[in-house]
């Protein structure tokens, strides 16, 4: 487990933003913050301090292999300590129009049983 947390600001511009926070304050040490796409590191990523001691601005450019049809994760973690801080998920293309068509298939399909079963009842009990 880290000492610190990472939590996710903003995102946009393609640029993924967060609040990284030391929770131990007698711990000292620099955070070494590293984002991973497909197990491969991400080059661009930013640590810059913040008015107050222990927090720092993380910032991971989205790399553009990870841009595509598909769903894609960048894992940010504390290469100190070996565990994931954060994660994004970016899903494009072909594969998420697939999803969304079928999702709403399936929300019509419950949508007229919900209606039928209405009209049932208002039918019975009128």
């Amino acid at each position: 487990m880290s000492v610190f947390t990472l939590t996710k600001t903003r995102f946009r511009d393609g640029l993924w933003e967060g609040l990284l926070v030391r929770q131990q304050q007698g711990a000292e040490q620099m955070p070494e913050i590293v984002a991973s796409f497909e197990d491969r590191p991400i080059h661009g990523v930013t640590l810059t301090d913040t008015a107050e001691p222990g927090r720092w601005v993380v910032e991971v450019p989205v790399p553009v292999k990870a841009l595509g049809d598909g769903v894609s994760t960048v894992l940010i973690r504390d290469a100190r300590e070996e565990c994931v801080l954060a994660s994004f998920t970016l899903v494009a293309g072909e594969a998420l129009a697939e999803d969304i068509r079928a999702e709403v298939s399936l929300l019509r399909a419950e949508l007229d049983l919900l209606k039928r079963a209405f009209r049932k009842h208002c039918r019975d009990t009128g």
